[in-house]
């Protein structure tokens, strides 16, 4: 246990997802299996009650281009002042990221974007450095878009252009493991690792302290977070027991 405590810390992202005004999960990213946990505002605020200093935040209903939770967003990240918030869903253009920015989230995850229209994702990743990372969601090789209801390309191959745009982060679900706690894809990770010295976010999966203590283990080779969703939301365990196997 000694050489486990010595290990850097694994920073958690425990995860708020809105769709029509709720926080809710999904199961493999699947529109209609959505399970609403309430209101998305309490559920932020309860993460930064127990310690969280980053909150994984998505707009479901833009992923899915049936609309926008814009004033739910803002109301989250007002609530958790002093909290970083990573943003997801739908920014696909300046507008979209100019006004997530605007409305005071710390990093942009683009998807879609970086998939369907590459020179802008590398002009932005220019522009905005550390601000923007990369969400590659995957099914064995190949990339999910659209709130995963599309084939966005080979996993390797747009990896390669990514890391010529000198993308700063990435953030790795495997779509088949997302809201089943059946555990994290250590072996995807893997591969991604050994292909980029960028840092990378998993998510996905997770459905114990057991799994976070061996995510933490692959800190040393490039794994610098993960996204923590199902398992809080179903009690598996507490943010805080989660924390502090995670090295906090």
């Amino acid at each position: 246990m000694s050489e486990f405590n010595k290990t850097p810390r694994l920073v958690l992202l425990p995860a708020v997802d809105v769709a029509g005004g709720k926080a809710v999960r999904l199961t493999k990213g699947e529109a209609g299996t959505e399970t609403n946990y309430g209101d998305p505002v309490d559920a932020a605020v309860d993460w930064a009650d127990q310690g969280a200093d980053w909150i994984h935040l998505v707009d479901l209903d833009a992923a899915f281009g049936r609309g926008s939770n814009t004033g739910i967003l803002k109301k989250v990240i007002r609530q958790v002042r002093g909290v970083n918030v990573e943003l997801s869903g739908g920014i696909r253009d300046d507008a979209s990221l100019e006004h997530a920015l605007a409305i005071g989230a710390k990093r942009i995850n683009l998807g879609t974007a970086a998939l369907e229209n590459p020179e802008w994702a590398a002009s932005v990743i220019a522009q905005y450095g550390e601000a923007i990372a990369v969400g590659l969601d995957v099914r064995g090789e190949t990339l999910a878009a659209r709130g995963w209801t599309q084939d966005g390309g080979n996993l390797w191959q747009v990896m390669d252009r990514l890391e010529e745009a000198g993308a700063a982060r990435y953030v790795v679900t495997d779509v088949t493991k997302d809201g089943t706690l059946q555990g994290p894809n250590l072996d995807l990770l893997r591969r991604i690792m050994d292909r980029t010295h960028r840092p990378v976010v998993a998510s996905g999966g997770i459905s114990s302290l057991d799994d976070i203590a061996a995510l933490r283990e692959l800190v040393p080779m490039g794994l610098e977070g993960s996204i923590v969703g199902k398992a809080l939301y179903a009690g598996a365990f507490t943010l805080a027991e989660a924390l502090d196997v995670a090295g906090y």
